[in-house]
């Protein structure tokens, strides 16, 4: 009786430490070593997305009003420009005035004219002149009694979300995704090829489709404290909602991250060298880092290149992750995102698993 539990007590414990030494879990261990042994790696998959964010945030702000410095001769012009709460008015005579134009320290100067009416002296190149006769002449004429022909009235947005970093961050979001998984997984297998590291795991029985599954395990370890550091950084910091559901919204960077990194795979299957390593990873990621829509939106292109630009893995991320926290939309409904995604994780997946080659 007593070796009977005995028995049972000690074949689970096999099993979990039969499971620890296992090929797949030690290689994937391997993995996650590798990376946090590599102050490079980690600066580039933490710290420089978040420096990004905050410098492209804070440079492309969204900014009050700016109020335009302008001139006026005489005290009666001055006071029915000063209606219009754009406008600095400084009111001078007209040598002063002319001065102050030529000089920059106004952008317009306004002045009576003979006939009873007013002259804008203003240089038309210049945006800001332009803008300005157009606030100085609405205020004077309806100054003098002149009234709109339509009712209009302003209605200004200033909801999260409309801005420039709220675009933004969906879109380095989607690109560090690409970048930690075909940089950091392409990179890794070639760097062992070429130390001839990979010979020696010929001989092991560990099958090929282990030692390629650890790497994507290995990077998803590592997925969502990347995705949190860099999502969190731009709630905390400059209020960027977050409207969709975080489970279907961690659901979908693990589909992104998985597709990204076979990607890496197939980049890697068969490169000999650094070189040649970098220079395919180059290829690959260059035409999605200017047509995807990481830094501005990727509609801007011409309608004959849209099937390619929509056919790009990380248009469709960024396209995803932008509907999702910006507009809560549910996963269920971006089904054409992930039919891109999901047609190049199975590709490329089956593809490095027949091309791979150890040496």
């Amino acid at each position: 009786m007593s070796s009977a539990v005995t028995a049972r007590e000690v074949r689970p414990a096999d099993e979990r430490k039969a499971f620890v030494e296992s090929s797949l879990v030690q290689l994937t261990l391997v993995r996650f070593r590798e990376f946090w042994r590599e102050p490079e790696a980690v600066f580039w998959v933490f710290v420089f997305p978040i420096l990004l964010a905050a410098g492209l945030g804070v440079a492309f702000r969204n900014k009050p009003a700016d109020v335009m410095k302008v001139g006026a001769v005489g005290s009666q012009l001055a006071a029915a420009m000063r209606a219009d709460k754009t406008l600095a008015v400084e009111q001078m005579d007209q040598a002063a005035g002319e001065q102050a134009l030529r000089a920059g320290r106004i952008v317009l100067l306004a002045l009576p004219a003979a006939n009873g009416g007013v002259t804008y002296r203003f240089d038309d190149t210049n945006p800001d002149g332009r803008n300005a006769k157009l606030l100085v002449d609405r205020a004077v004429q309806r100054a003098a009694g002149a009234r709109d022909a339509v009712a209009a009235k302003d209605d200004y947005v200033r909801e999260p979300g409309s801005r420039y970093i709220d675009f933004l961050l969906p879109g380095l979001i989607g690109t560090n995704l690409m970048g930690s998984g075909i940089w950091g997984i392409g990179f890794t297998i070639v760097d062992a090829r070429r130390k001839k590291l990979l010979k020696r795991l010929i001989a092991s029985p560990m099958p090929r489709w282990q030692y390629l599954l650890s790497f994507l395990l290995s990077r998803l370890s590592m997925l969502y404290v990347e995705i949190a550091a860099i999502t969190g950084f731009g709630v905390l910091v400059f209020g960027v909602p977050v409207r969709g559901s975080i489970w279907e919204l961690a659901l979908f960077c693990l589909i992104s991250a998985v597709a990204f990194s076979t990607l890496g795979l197939l980049v890697a299957a068969r490169a000999q060298t650094m070189e040649a390593a970098s220079g395919l990873m180059n290829l690959v990621m260059l035409p999605m880092w200017i047509f995807s829509g990481v830094f501005f939106s990727a509609d801007r292109f011409p309608n004959v290149v849209q099937p390619f630009v929509r056919a790009l893995p990380l248009t469709a991320v960024i396209d995803a992750l932008r509907a999702s926290m910006l507009q809560g939309v549910h996963l269920a409904q971006l089904w054409p995102q992930l039919a891109v995604i999901m047609s190049w994780m199975v590709v490329c997946f089956f593809t490095a698993l027949k091309l791979f080659r150890w040496k």
